[in-house]
């Protein structure tokens, strides 16, 4: 099983130092989360409470993370890092296929992007792009990058996206892995058309019983069930190490560890992260 840390609402340079120590403790990986902004009133639309409440607010720390991952790739020698995650249909897939593809350069290849369609209306409106259209676009961004990073000039021709021949440099020598979010039965079946794993959020025992079928069947549909997937497990409930366990033997290859204060000094922090660090050693 293979343990990434998640670090929302945390400042760049303490990203950096928790990064360092999660490396030393044998972490796979560092996540950072992404919004572009957080506006003063927000509808109730949240897909991960109850009540549809958002958990978040202006005063949170939201770094940029193409910088933020840049920072961590240049004190880190084995980590992987990713978003956790990315709002992608917001921005412009060329854009971030450049800033992406950089990032993989400098690192030797050990950015993983993880993404999702999006659940903040007041964020679309903004950016002008069609909240009702979000699924659509996003499976264009994810054409796009992915044909951008394989080098060359590319033309592409969608509905939202359409440009004659053009090429980024550089480009990864290898390919950008994406995990992408979310539960519903369109984003299952993105991930198993588009994706090289699926990450989780906040999830329940009992819901991936019925997410890590659908995931195999979407690979199955896409003629992609031979190919090396990950299953990222982000749980709520405090699950039990057997049932943990469990899962990994259903086919989840990865799990997110976090801090039970977000919002805890720096100090504090570290000694959890020595805590979790002797937590994984259990699997």
């Amino acid at each position: 099983m293979k343990f990434w840390l998640m670090t929302p609402w945390t400042s760049a340079s303490d990203m950096m130092v928790l990064a360092q120590q999660a490396e030393t403790l044998g972490f796979e990986g560092i996540m950072g989360a992404d919004h572009g902004f957080i506006p003063q009133q927000m509808a109730a639309g949240y897909p991960y409470s109850d009540d549809g409440t958002p958990p978040i607010h202006g005063g949170l720390l939201y770094p940029d993370v193409w910088t933020t991952l840049a920072a961590i790739a240049a004190v880190t020698t084995t980590l992987k890092f990713s978003t956790g995650v990315y709002v992608l249909p917001l921005r412009n897939p060329i854009e971030v296929a450049k800033a992406t593809a950089n990032i993989a350069c400098l690192s030797d290849n050990r950015l993983v992007i993880g993404a999702g369609v999006g659940w903040m209306k007041e964020e679309f409106d903004v950016y002008g792009v069609d909240f009702t259209r979000r699924g659509q676009i996003m499976n264009e961004c994810i054409e796009v990058m992915q044909a951008l990073w394989q080098g060359g000039y590319v033309e592409y021709h969608g509905q939202h996206f359409d440009f004659d021949p053009l090429q980024i440099n550089p480009v990864p020598s290898e390919p950008i892995p994406l995990l992408l979010g979310g539960m519903s039965p369109p984003a299952l079946r993105r991930a198993g058309r588009y994706a090289q794993g699926w990450l989780g959020n906040g999830n329940t025992v009992e819901e991936m019983a019925s997410i890590l079928p659908q995931l195999q069947a979407a690979r199955v549909e896409n003629q992609r069930d031979d190919q090396a997937f990950e299953i990222i497990l982000a749980l709520k409930d405090n699950p039990s190490v057997e049932q943990i366990k469990q899962l990994q033997a259903e086919g989840a290859t990865g799990m997110v560890l976090g801090f039970p204060d977000s919002h805890a000094p720096l100090a504090d922090k570290q000694k959890m992260l020595t805590l979790l660090g002797q937590y994984r050693q259990q699997f």
